[in-house]
Order: structure tokens, then sequence, then C-alpha cells
């Protein structure tokens, strides 16, 4: 049950991983939550996935995070009477609303949010940033541009607007059925896409009323500078670096990895990285080496959890895929620099008692050598706290909700335990004691420190640090 890595590895699922020896094989790899791609499949794929997944749960007796992903608004042009054409750079080109097939000169744009947005002298990115267009003259319907960076244009190709927020809605309508089917579902973690504006954020929140976390996917300029705000009003949020790295120069998207997850870790949210981690394992059974230094680098940044998405969706190598994502973090966690860089990052604690008692737990076990600090949790807000101190000691959590134990599942250093509340205060040492030694934290003897609050199943009530020596009792856990 016990993985001693403490960055999570989330893994999507999809033609290559949807059966359930295949996803069973990726949960034993390291894979400690699974993402369902809204943008892919059916309801009725979507379904059976998340079934087998929680299949795979009961058999391993590990509580396991399902997170579904929103398709978002596609932006994108309109079709070529001959499939595609030639841009080359400087020549002149249209894009209208006008609804017939293109040519080298013009080609529908059937989003008149574009044209209320954009400005003379300001770029459009076509084709995940392969195309570069420099806007001229805008009119109602009609957009002239200068091609700054030519080639070859296809059918239906993505547009990306990085110099404005556009008044488009974060959820579309298939987004909100997406939703819905989802949280009937009963996934643990919605992914939001296309968040421009903290206001997006309160709209999804309003609609999924405390069913699931929202993931604030971070993929645009205007999304980066209100991080904070953003941060806010989450409970998680993913560096998207593939639409970030289009919408912003490439050289920008490290440096705003590495911000965006410490403004995470200071709020106490979980920060995923993700976008071509391991790409080149689609194809090929080995990574780059360029590949192992950005799982690390997202590693050595304080991640709470890593991504892997057409590697194990659609690749040929899934289960070495997250192998090989669970060895590069385990050896980079095993790196003296790797503690020094989380404690050089560590976040002061707010004035509240349960602040408090969780910086108080870290500093406790690193000095007595406890085996580990076990966190009871009915919310997950004591177990989160834990978290965001980054305590050398391992971090057990028990807590009587089955949901909380999968939503913690993508936060760092978390094991999670499904088990019966604590009744009173020698019952909540026993059980800590009890689990600590059955699941291999500590043997008889050992002393562990203990995270509580009181009264036990009151949340938000973290008022509780003991210190206790494992002792040979067995009770229900």
């Amino acid at each position: 049950m016990h993985r001693p890595r403490r960055t999570r590895i989330i893994a999507t699922l999809g033609p290559a991983s949807d059966n359930f020896e295949m996803i069973k094989k990726l949960s034993e790899a390291g894979a400690d939550v699974f993402r369902l791609n809204m943008s892919h499949g059916d309801h009725a794929t979507t379904t059976k996935l998340y079934n087998i997944v929680r299949e795979v749960e009961k058999e391993t007796g590990r509580p396991i995070g399902v997170l579904a992903d929103l398709q978002g608004p596609k932006l994108r042009i309109g079709e070529f009477s001959g499939g595609s054409i030639d841009l080359e750079t400087g020549q002149t080109f249209i894009l209208d609303m006008i609804d017939t097939p293109g040519d080298e000169k013009r080609v529908q744009l059937p989003h008149p949010e574009i044209y209320e947005a954009v400005q003379p002298n300001t770029e459009l990115l076509l084709n995940d940033g392969k195309i570069r267009l420099l806007i001229d003259k805008v009119e109602k319907q009609k957009i002239t541009t200068t091609v700054k960076v030519g080639g070859e244009l296809s059918n239906r190709k993505g547009v990306n607007v990085p110099s404005a927020i556009l008044p488009l809605a974060a959820l579309t309508e298939k987004d909100k059925k997406d939703l819905s089917f989802a949280l009937d579902l009963g996934v643990d973690w919605i992914a939001l896409s296309f968040v421009q504006r903290p206001e997006d954020v309160k709209e999804a929140r309003n609609l999924v009323d405390g069913r699931a976390s929202i993931m604030a996917k971070i993929e645009k300029p205007s999304a980066v500078h209100a991080i904070d705000e953003i941060i806010a009003l989450s409970d998680g949020v993913m560096v998207a670096r593939g639409d970030m790295g289009v919408e912003m120069p490439m050289e920008q998207v490290p440096p705003k990895q590495k911000k965006i997850i410490r403004h995470a870790r200071r709020a106490g949210i979980p920060a995923v990285v993700a976008t071509q981690m391991l790409e080149s394992m689609i194809t090929s059974p080995v990574p780059t080496r360029a590949e192992v230094s950005d799982v690390a680098n997202a590693v050595f940044d304080g991640a709470d959890a890593i991504m892997l998405s057409a590697e194990s969706a659609a690749g040929m190598y899934p289960e070495e895929a997250v192998s090989m994502m669970n060895r590069i973090a385990l050896s980079i966690e095993r790196e003296p620099s790797y503690r020094r860089m989380l404690n050089r990052d560590s976040t002061m604690p707010e004035a509240t008692t349960a602040d408090a008692i969780s910086a108080a737990a870290k500093q406790v076990a690193k000095t007595i050598e406890a085996q580990a600090i076990v966190c009871y949790t009915g919310s997950g807000s004591t177990a989160l706290r834990a978290s965001r101190e980054r305590p050398q000691a391992p971090l057990l959590v028990l807590t009587p909700n089955i949901g909380t134990a999968r939503r913690l599942a993508l936060v760092w250093g978390l094991n999670c335990v499904y088990s019966q509340d604590a009744v009173n205060f020698q019952d909540m040492i026993d059980k800590a004691c009890t689990v600590c030694h059955e699941y291999g934290y500590a043997a008889i003897d050992d002393r562990i420190v203990i995270m509580a609050g009181m009264p036990f199943g009151t949340p938000g009530k973290t008022n509780v640090l003991r210190i206790s020596r494992v002792q040979n009792s067995h009770v229900k856990i």
C-alpha cells in the first residue's frame, strides 16, 4: 500500500489502456490517479473506464483518484477547397465569416468573439503556433493579416489568440453535459480548460456544487497574470504546458511553471505539471534524455503530481511510461538537493491552530526521528496542511470518507487509508499505531506523530498533536 515516492503520477486512459489488466498494471507501476479525457470517447466508454478503475481500486486496496478533463471551447478555422494550402511569409491572408471553402487568399473563421476581441498589430496563431499572422485590419466579419511565419495549413486547424481575453465562457454546452455526466459518475476531480479569469472558476464551482474538486488548467497568459485570484477559487491547478507554450514564448514556460507551483504550494492546494513529459514514449520504449530532465525538473520544483497524456492513453508502451516516470521521481526524491529545494520554498504557517499543528508535526517528527506522521481527516483539510509542509517522515492519512481518500490521491506524499473514525482519544492512538504497523510504516516501539481534531468528526478542527510509540495492539480500522 505504501509508496515511497512522494510525487504523484496521473495517467490518462484511452485505447491503449482500456481494460482491467492494463489499468491494474498501470496502478502497480505507479499511477495514483487516472485521467478521463472528455475530448475523446463517448459517455459509454468513459463509464466503462471509470468502473474498471473502481474494480482495480477494490482489488489493490489503495484509494485511486479519477480526474475528468473537460474539453473547453475549441477555436478552429474552416476548410479549404483542396484540403490544405501553403502560406508564404509576407503574403496577405484574410479570415472571414463566409461559410465557403477557403483558398490561398482566405478561409472562414466562424468565431465572432475573436473579431470583437482582437486589434491591429497583434498576432493570431494557427495550427499550434506553427503559422503566425500579424493583424493589419479588423472589421466586423473580416480580419486582414500579413503572414509572419508561413507553411502548410490544412482543414479545421486550431486558432490561438494570445494577446486577448475572449468573451467566451470556459464551459461550452458540451462541457456542461459532460460535467453533469462526470459528477453523476462519481469522479473526484474536474479539470477545467480554457480558464482566462477567476470568473470562469466561479461558474464551474456553482455547477459542481461541492460534488467534486476543481482543478483549473493554467494555459493562457491571462490566467497566469491572475494566478493568485484563480488559485484562491480552485482546489488545485494544472500547468497545462501545451497551449501555454503556444500562447506565450516557449522560453517563458519553465519560469511560469515554477511560479505556478510555488504559488499553489503557498496557498496549500496541489499543483500538477502536464503535457509532453515523456512524449517520445508514445512510440519508443525509452524516453529522450531531455524528457527525463523535464520530469526531474517538475519533481525538483515541488509539483504534487506529474501527468502522462497520450503516452498512457494511446502509446505503444503505457506501462513502461508510468514505470519510467515512477523511477525518475524516486531517483530525484532521494537526492539531498531535492530536500534542500523543498525547504528553500517552504511557506510560513498562517496564524491558525491547524497551521501551527501542521508545522509543529513536521519539526517534532524530524527531531525525534518519527517513522511516520498520521493525519486524521474527514474533509481533507488537515492532510493538505500536512502535505504543504513537505515533511521528511511519511504521511499516512486516515479518513472515514472514501471520497476524501480518492481526492487526496494526487496530493504530494499522502498515503490514504479508508477507515472508521476514532471514537475517543485512546482509539485514535490505537488505530494510528495499528495502521502504521500493519502497513509497514513503523515497527513495534517506533515513534509516530499523530495529528487530529477534537471533537472527532468535526471538519477543520485540527487541534491535537500526539507522540506515540507503536504497541502490539490490533484494533479494527
